[in-house]
């Protein structure tokens, strides 16, 4: 019997998407980072637009929003030090076994360093958030 294909991996940079809407999240970022994680986790069973669900979801926080905790559908990844280190770090690790690796941030330089590693990026507003 074959083993079933890994899931398609989303990986979101917590701070890079709230930090995309001005909603006043830097009053509160533990809160716009469990807002951002509700509104994410239907994303495990439906997918995006080009990216069928079901997926593996990962949201990686750092600072203030370190200790969110992960719910049904979204794995939540504190970021020890540095959100977009953790982010290329997970693409590295997660390359190799995953068919399809999605990042979603803006940050140029991190779009630059996971798509080196063969990541697939979105942007923000790819996502339902707010």
């Amino acid at each position: 019997m074959t083993a079933p294909a890994p899931r398609p991996l989303l990986i979101v940079d917590a701070a890079n998407v709230v930090g995309s809407v001005p909603d006043g999240w830097w009053r509160d970022r533990a809160g716009a980072a469990t807002r951002l994680r509700d509104a994410i986790a239907p994303l495990a069973a439906d997918g995006l637009p080009g990216l069928p669900g079901p997926l593996d979801v990962v949201l990686v926080v750092e600072g203030a929003a370190r200790d969110v905790p992960g719910v049904a559908g979204v794995r939540v990844h504190a970021a020890p030090r540095s959100g977009d280190d953790a982010i290329v770090d997970l693409v590295r690790q997660e390359t190799v076994a995953r068919p399809v690796l999605v990042v979603a941030t803006a940050d140029r330089e991190l779009r630059e360093r996971v798509g080196e590693l063969g990541a697939r990026i979105i942007g923000p507003r790819s996502l339902p958030y707010p």
